[in-house]
């Protein structure tokens, strides 16, 4: 693949990060950051750049009049919801959320990820959904992919996965979602004799091939 068609492809693919306040310029005002992307691309000048920069900034719920800001000027909050209007300038196909809530308090998490679950109905956008909280994963998935060490273990739907999890690691991980019930505190639900292994490797390890048997259809289970 050439650079130039990297280029190309790259305009159908954008991330969403962790850190909002590490992925944006301290030094330029959020329109403009949220600009670039268009005009490094060459898809518009930088007067309609903008003017579509402050379009998705009050599509994403922020106002018009804020794009005069730095990054600073913003809660972790509303620094996301820039980080998503800066993702959608290019007008992806698929965009890459790596932990794009796990900064985030519970109220603004909520918040957040229901703005990406309005954006993607509407602008039929696929999310590659990199999260450790099951219950984000949850809210937000169609289709589950359970990692461990490195590898997949378990894929299926949602519905597959957390109603009838197969693989020990999924169930390990499903065992450690805290249930937000006062009268259950005092429970103890049973753990699976599953021990983490580690994640170490000497330089010249070759994985071995990974086999997966079908459990369910779509419902795949990596064979130990």
């Amino acid at each position: 693949m050439g650079s130039a068609d990297l280029v190309r492809r790259r305009q159908h693919m954008q991330m969403i990060f962790q850190d909002p306040f590490s992925s944006l310029n301290p030094r330029m005002r959020v329109a403009d950051a949220i600009a670039e992307p268009m005009i490094v691309h060459g898809l518009a000048d930088k007067r309609d750049a903008l003017a579509k920069a402050i379009d998705l900034l009050e599509r994403v719920g922020l106002k018009a009049d804020m794009g005069r800001r730095f990054p600073h000027e913003f809660s972790g909050g509303q620094r996301q919801r820039i980080s998503i209007a800066r993702a959608l300038t290019l007008n992806p196909g698929l965009i890459v959320a790596d932990e794009a809530v796990s900064a985030l308090d519970v109220s603004i998490k909520a918040q957040v990820v229901n703005l990406m679950l309005e954006l993607q109905e509407s602008l039929r956008i696929a999310y590659l959904f990199i999260s450790h909280d099951m219950a984000v994963v949850e809210r937000v998935s169609h289709r589950v992919a359970v990692m461990y060490l490195g590898e997949i273990v378990e894929i299926g739907t949602r519905q597959q996965i957390f109603g009838d999890p197969q693989h020990a690691y999924t169930r390990r991980l499903l065992e450690a979602v805290p249930i937000a019930d006062p009268a259950r505190r005092h429970l103890r639900r049973p753990r699976q004799a599953f021990e983490i292994g580690s994640a170490v490797r000497p330089a010249d390890y070759v994985p071995a091939k990974a086999v997966y048997r079908e459990y369910a259809p779509g419902h795949l289970v990596k064979q130990d």
